[in-house]
């Protein structure tokens, strides 16, 4: 009877899953990479008016980024790689001066990809992102 009631509020549980981020071609390790990671499409790339988003910063160094319990759902993923660790990419005339990359690797064209173009599905224990970095300048 106690080990039946131990096991009520695993009942219902939303499920959960780990993402691991790796990204690839950074070209130094100075300055932050800085990860946003909604499920909300009129907020990506930005995060900027999603509560829910996930952001993170971590130095340039470190190649992977590695996000727990987060809720099954449809994600996409924006990295930039901050050099001057000014907490922003930098532009010249709207091009972005530092690098920036995308889940699923989208074809990039006038402007970040649509939501649906770095759209990934988080349903499994675990699931793994590879983003390369791009730079245009």
């Amino acid at each position: 009877m106690l080990l039946a009631l131990a096991a009520l509020p695993l009942i219902g549980a939303a499920p959960v899953s780990r993402l691991d981020i790796g990204i690839d071609q950074l070209r130094s390790a100075k300055g932050m990479v800085r990860l946003c990671l909604t499920a909300d499409p009129d907020n990506f790339p930005a995060c900027v008016d999603d509560a829910r988003a996930l952001t993170r910063s971590v130095p340039a160094g470190q190649k992977a980024i590695h996000l727990d319990g987060l809720p099954h759902g449809q994600y996409a993923a924006a990295v930039i790689h901050d050099e001057n660790n000014n907490a922003k990419l930098d532009t010249l005339a709207g091009i972005p001066r530092e690098g920036f990359g995308f889940s699923r690797n989208p074809a990039i064209r006038f402007g970040p990809p649509r939501f649906t173009a770095a759209r990934f599905a988080l349903d499994s224990v675990a699931e793994t992102q590879q983003i390369r970095m791009r730079y245009i300048f």
